[in-house]
Protein backbone atom coordinates (compact mmCIF):
# COMPACT_ATOMS: atom_id res chain seq x y z
CA UNK A 1 0.00 0.00 0.00
CA UNK A 2 0.99 3.32 -0.97
CA UNK A 3 0.70 6.81 -0.04
CA UNK A 4 -0.82 10.17 -1.51
CA UNK A 5 1.38 10.62 -3.89
CA UNK A 6 1.06 7.13 -5.54
CA UNK A 7 -0.97 8.75 -8.39
CA UNK A 8 1.71 10.72 -9.70
CA UNK A 9 4.69 8.02 -9.15
CA UNK A 10 2.31 5.60 -11.22
CA UNK A 11 1.83 8.05 -13.95
CA UNK A 12 5.73 9.02 -13.90
CA UNK A 13 6.93 5.44 -13.78
CA UNK A 14 5.08 4.56 -17.01
CA UNK A 15 6.37 7.88 -18.82
CA UNK A 16 9.80 6.77 -17.62
CA UNK A 17 9.54 3.14 -18.75
CA UNK A 18 8.36 4.21 -22.12
CA UNK A 19 11.09 7.05 -22.18
CA UNK A 20 14.19 4.04 -21.23
CA UNK A 21 12.81 1.58 -23.33
CA UNK A 22 12.67 4.05 -26.48
CA UNK A 23 15.87 5.01 -26.10
CA UNK A 24 17.24 1.31 -26.29
CA UNK A 25 14.59 0.20 -28.91
CA UNK A 26 16.47 -0.89 -32.14
CA UNK A 27 15.37 0.55 -35.42
CA UNK A 28 13.63 -1.89 -38.10
CA UNK A 29 14.67 0.19 -40.62
CA UNK A 30 17.58 2.37 -40.16
CA UNK A 31 21.18 1.06 -40.10
CA UNK A 32 22.86 -1.32 -37.95
CA UNK A 33 23.16 -0.08 -34.40
CA UNK A 34 20.57 2.23 -34.61
CA UNK A 35 17.91 3.39 -32.34
CA UNK A 36 13.76 4.20 -32.81
CA UNK A 37 14.83 7.84 -31.06
CA UNK A 38 17.45 8.62 -34.08
CA UNK A 39 15.05 7.91 -37.24
CA UNK A 40 12.44 9.78 -34.31
CA UNK A 41 13.62 11.67 -31.77
CA UNK A 42 10.95 12.36 -29.26
CA UNK A 43 10.20 13.53 -25.83
CA UNK A 44 8.23 11.49 -23.23
CA UNK A 45 6.08 14.00 -20.79
CA UNK A 46 3.26 13.31 -18.04
CA UNK A 47 0.90 16.68 -19.10
CA UNK A 48 -1.91 18.52 -16.52
CA UNK A 49 -4.88 19.61 -17.69
CA UNK A 50 -3.48 23.35 -17.39
CA UNK A 51 -0.61 22.36 -19.86
CA UNK A 52 -3.53 20.78 -22.45
CA UNK A 53 -5.24 23.94 -22.02
CA UNK A 54 -2.55 26.31 -22.77
CA UNK A 55 -2.61 24.35 -26.35
CA UNK A 56 1.41 24.28 -26.36
CA UNK A 57 3.48 22.92 -28.99
CA UNK A 58 4.74 19.95 -27.94
CA UNK A 59 6.95 19.18 -31.34
CA UNK A 60 7.04 15.22 -31.92
CA UNK A 61 6.06 13.95 -28.47
CA UNK A 62 4.38 11.04 -26.51
CA UNK A 63 2.04 12.07 -23.45
CA UNK A 64 0.39 10.50 -20.46
CA UNK A 65 -2.81 11.88 -19.56
CA UNK A 66 -4.51 11.42 -16.53
CA UNK A 67 -8.20 12.38 -17.15
CA UNK A 68 -10.37 9.62 -14.71
CA UNK A 69 -9.48 8.63 -10.85
CA UNK A 70 -12.08 6.47 -9.61
CA UNK A 71 -12.80 3.90 -6.32
CA UNK A 72 -12.00 0.12 -7.61
CA UNK A 73 -15.37 -1.46 -7.90
CA UNK A 74 -14.07 -4.49 -5.68
CA UNK A 75 -12.21 -2.08 -3.17
CA UNK A 76 -15.32 -0.20 -2.01
CA UNK A 77 -15.35 -0.10 1.34
CA UNK A 78 -18.43 -1.21 3.27
CA UNK A 79 -19.82 0.32 6.20
CA UNK A 80 -18.16 -0.29 9.91
CA UNK A 81 -19.51 -0.87 12.79
CA UNK A 82 -19.85 1.67 15.42
CA UNK A 83 -18.06 3.81 13.06
CA UNK A 84 -14.63 2.68 13.80
CA UNK A 85 -12.44 2.62 11.14
CA UNK A 86 -11.33 -1.01 9.53
CA UNK A 87 -8.00 0.02 8.17
CA UNK A 88 -8.98 -1.03 4.72
CA UNK A 89 -6.79 1.15 2.60
CA UNK A 90 -8.46 3.61 -0.89
CA UNK A 91 -8.27 1.27 -4.13
CA UNK A 92 -8.63 3.35 -7.01
CA UNK A 93 -8.11 2.93 -10.90
CA UNK A 94 -6.37 5.42 -12.84
CA UNK A 95 -7.93 6.02 -16.41
CA UNK A 96 -5.07 7.86 -18.75
CA UNK A 97 -4.39 8.67 -22.29
CA UNK A 98 -1.43 8.39 -24.56
CA UNK A 99 -1.27 10.48 -26.81
CA UNK A 100 0.92 10.99 -30.08
CA UNK A 101 1.93 14.37 -31.14
CA UNK A 102 3.39 14.79 -34.66
CA UNK A 103 3.03 16.47 -37.29
CA UNK A 104 4.60 13.17 -39.37
CA UNK A 105 2.05 10.52 -40.16
CA UNK A 106 5.13 8.07 -39.76
CA UNK A 107 6.11 8.98 -36.51
CA UNK A 108 2.64 9.33 -35.03
CA UNK A 109 1.92 5.71 -36.35
CA UNK A 110 5.25 3.76 -35.58
CA UNK A 111 5.35 5.42 -31.68
CA UNK A 112 1.96 4.54 -31.28
CA UNK A 113 2.50 0.37 -32.70
CA UNK A 114 5.25 0.90 -30.15
CA UNK A 115 3.83 1.95 -27.27
CA UNK A 116 1.03 -0.50 -27.66
CA UNK A 117 3.29 -3.14 -27.69
CA UNK A 118 5.32 -2.17 -24.93
CA UNK A 119 2.56 -1.78 -22.76
CA UNK A 120 1.29 -5.48 -24.16
CA UNK A 121 4.41 -7.03 -23.62
CA UNK A 122 5.37 -5.18 -19.59
CA UNK A 123 1.62 -5.43 -18.03
CA UNK A 124 2.98 -5.52 -14.59
CA UNK A 125 5.24 -2.78 -12.37
CA UNK A 126 6.04 -3.37 -9.23
CA UNK A 127 8.45 -1.91 -6.31
CA UNK A 128 11.09 -2.05 -8.70
CA UNK A 129 9.89 -0.04 -11.41
CA UNK A 130 7.61 2.76 -9.30
CA UNK A 131 9.75 5.71 -8.27
CA UNK A 132 9.81 6.12 -5.02
CA UNK A 133 7.62 9.09 -4.08
CA UNK A 134 4.90 6.48 -3.83
CA UNK A 135 5.97 4.77 -0.64
CA UNK A 136 5.40 1.31 -2.26
CA UNK A 137 5.62 -1.78 -0.15
CA UNK A 138 7.13 -4.73 -2.10
CA UNK A 139 4.32 -6.53 -2.52
CA UNK A 140 2.64 -3.73 -3.92
CA UNK A 141 1.79 -4.18 -7.96
CA UNK A 142 -0.24 -2.12 -10.49
CA UNK A 143 -1.11 -3.71 -13.62
CA UNK A 144 -1.94 -1.56 -17.18
CA UNK A 145 -4.91 -2.67 -19.03
CA UNK A 146 -6.37 -1.17 -22.06
CA UNK A 147 -9.75 0.65 -21.70
CA UNK A 148 -12.92 0.00 -23.26
CA UNK A 149 -13.55 3.86 -24.37
CA UNK A 150 -15.66 4.52 -26.97
CA UNK A 151 -14.81 6.90 -29.62
CA UNK A 152 -17.83 9.21 -28.21
CA UNK A 153 -16.31 9.39 -24.87
CA UNK A 154 -12.51 9.88 -26.31
CA UNK A 155 -14.41 12.79 -28.31
CA UNK A 156 -15.66 14.22 -25.55
CA UNK A 157 -12.72 13.59 -23.38
CA UNK A 158 -10.91 16.09 -26.32
CA UNK A 159 -13.97 18.65 -27.07
CA UNK A 160 -13.18 19.47 -23.44
CA UNK A 161 -9.69 20.38 -24.11
CA UNK A 162 -8.26 23.62 -25.98
CA UNK A 163 -5.89 21.09 -28.24
CA UNK A 164 -7.48 19.52 -31.34
CA UNK A 165 -7.70 15.69 -31.59
CA UNK A 166 -4.39 13.59 -31.62
CA UNK A 167 -3.87 10.04 -32.02
CA UNK A 168 -4.62 8.73 -28.45
CA UNK A 169 -4.60 5.00 -26.73
CA UNK A 170 -6.80 4.57 -23.77
CA UNK A 171 -5.53 2.65 -20.38
CA UNK A 172 -6.49 2.11 -17.22
CA UNK A 173 -3.67 1.36 -14.32
CA UNK A 174 -5.02 -0.54 -11.93
CA UNK A 175 -5.11 -1.41 -8.51
CA UNK A 176 -3.10 1.69 -6.33
CA UNK A 177 -3.93 1.20 -2.57
CA UNK A 178 -3.66 4.16 -0.72
CA UNK A 179 -3.14 4.18 3.04
CA UNK A 180 -5.06 6.96 5.25
CA UNK A 181 -2.91 9.46 6.09
CA UNK A 182 -3.69 9.66 9.76
CA UNK A 183 -3.55 5.41 10.04
CA UNK A 184 -1.61 4.95 13.58
CA UNK A 185 1.91 3.59 12.90
CA UNK A 186 2.92 0.56 15.50
CA UNK A 187 0.98 -1.29 17.63
CA UNK A 188 -2.48 -0.07 19.20
CA UNK A 189 -2.20 1.28 22.23
CA UNK A 190 -3.90 -1.34 24.96
CA UNK A 191 -5.81 -0.32 28.04
CA UNK A 192 -5.04 -1.70 31.28
CA UNK A 193 -7.49 -1.88 34.21
CA UNK A 194 -6.20 -1.49 37.56
CA UNK A 195 -7.81 -1.73 40.79
CA UNK A 196 -6.78 -0.53 44.01
CA UNK A 197 -7.35 -1.22 47.77
CA UNK A 198 -6.32 0.56 51.45
CA UNK A 199 -3.20 -1.19 52.68
CA UNK A 200 -3.47 -2.05 56.18
CA UNK A 201 -1.90 -0.39 58.84
CA UNK A 202 1.36 -1.47 60.47
CA UNK A 203 1.77 -4.22 62.92
CA UNK A 204 2.65 -2.55 66.73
Amino acid sequence: MANIKSIHSVCTSIIQFLHNAYEASPSPFGAPGSTLKDEYPCSFRVLSSGELKANADFGTTLSLYLYRVMVNEHGRRQPVANGMDSGVPLAVDLHFLITLWSESAAAEQTLCAWAMSQLHQHPIMDVSSLTEEGGWRNDDVVQIIPAELSNEDLMRIWDALAPDYRLSLSYIARVIRIDSADRAEGLPVVATRYQYQERGGDAD
